[in-house]
């Protein structure tokens, strides 16, 4: 097909639970082809070194600035990132030479949007050479210097899925839990609306890892034994946030986790939990029509007591709630898939961002490319 090119997209997200690795046939429009997905997890001490870096990242001021340890933790980032490439290359039996382009979302560590200030992590050079493959990276800065929120970029790509969703449905909601969720919506008539909506897993995660030494409550096992703290919810909801009359991207240290409370550890999960369903709904009620269908993706939609406080909240507006899986998606791949649609979209110039979106001034493409060091490597 002329105009189609293979693209692997690559995201580390704010859960910092490893790394996900898509592959996309698409010509950054309306085709797109879904391929084989692959996760590879963090060991303990990456994840710690990580935490590390969100912590030496509070005193940046300069988007190229690398304090304490943060030059040894990008490039070990990026080598894993690498390593992660190479093991889903063999495990398809895929050639690097077969794949026009990375898109290579790195690892978040700074998004002071009111700043316009955010930083990913990952040299897209060292990269693209590594691998013998050109590495489109860096796709929030131009945003941000049109003026926009830097965040969602993954909007365009649920616009290009929701085509294959029975209109009937519409207007539907995309609704990534992630660390921070988000949400993209996509009317009847092709509106496209998306901001972040609140914490998704992150708070969850930093709760039981601080209080049973675990990364993540699997499933919402955790919170399936406890019970809501309604003050504790209520003081989350109650954010402005939720109630500001502009939209704005989040970053992980936005909302935190309690602290000084007395709550135990199955109630403070399910909490949490319903604070995470909860938020997204609240969310919602800014967008101009109630959805009809929110189309659930992210590690968020595997825990259950999430999902069933999100069903029931979502039911009061007649609205239906579904796993991307149901919708005939993968619920894993779908962030990965959307940074290689971007990759190639940026290839082509175009935008990667709207108004709609991020509150950009005018739809804006972005993204560095490396291209591949001729001699360096040889590509399969």
């Amino acid at each position: 097909m002329p105009g189609v090119r293979t693209a692997i997209g690559l995201m580390s997200g704010t859960s910092m639970d490893g790394i996900d690795v898509a592959l996309l046939r698409t010509d950054g429009a309306g085709v797109v082809e879904r391929g084989p997905f692959l996760g590879v997890g963090y060991d303990a001490s990456f994840r710690n070194r990580l935490k590390l870096a969100l912590e030496q990242a509070k005193t940046i001021r300069k988007r190229s600035e690398r304090p304490g340890d943060l030059a040894d933790i990008e490039r070990e980032l990026t080598l894993r990132h690498v390593a992660a490439v190479r093991k889903f290359l063999d495990t398809n039996g895929i050639a690097a030479g077969a794949v026009d382009v990375l898109g290579f979302h790195g690892q978040t560590i700074l998004h002071r949007p009111d700043e316009a200030l955010t930083v990913q992590i990952g040299d897209g050079a060292l990269l693209a050479n590594e691998t013998g493959i050109a590495t489109v990276f860096d796709m929030r800065a131009n945003d941000m210097v049109h003026g926009g929120q830097g965040a969602p970029l993954v909007p365009a790509y649920h616009a290009a899925l929701a085509a294959n969703i029975d209109g009937a449905k519409l207007p539907v909601c995309f609704v990534n839990i992630g660390g921070i969720s988000n949400l993209t919506y996509v009317g009847a008539d092709g509106t496209v609306i998306a901001y972040d909506s609140g914490p998704g897993n992150t708070l969850i995660d930093q709760w039981v890892e601080t209080h049973a030494g675990i990364p993540f409550d699997q499933g919402g096992m955790i919170a399936s034994e406890g019970r809501i703290a309604d003050d504790l919810a209520e003081r989350y909801l109650a954010s402005p946030f939720f109630t500001a009359a502009k939209r704005r991207s989040l970053d992980r240290n936005d909302f935190l986790p309690p602290s000084g409370s007395d709550v135990e550890l199955a109630d403070g999960a399910r909490t949490l939990a319903y604070v995470a369903a909860a938020s997204i709904i609240k969310s919602a009620g800014h967008l101009p029509v109630t959805p009809a269908l929110y189309v659930i993706c992210g590690g968020g939609r595997l825990n259950r007591v999430i999902m069933r406080d999100l069903t029931q909240l979502a039911a009061r507006q007649d609205a239906a709630v579904i796993s991307a899986e149901d919708a005939g998606f993968n619920g894993d791949a779908m962030e990965a898939e959307a940074w290689a649609y971007l990759a190639v979209r940026s290839l082509e110039g175009l935008p990667l961002t709207y108004p709609g979106t991020t509150g950009v001034r005018e739809p804006v493409s972005g993204g560095v490319l490396a291209e591949v060091r001729r001699g360096d490597h040889s590509r399969d």
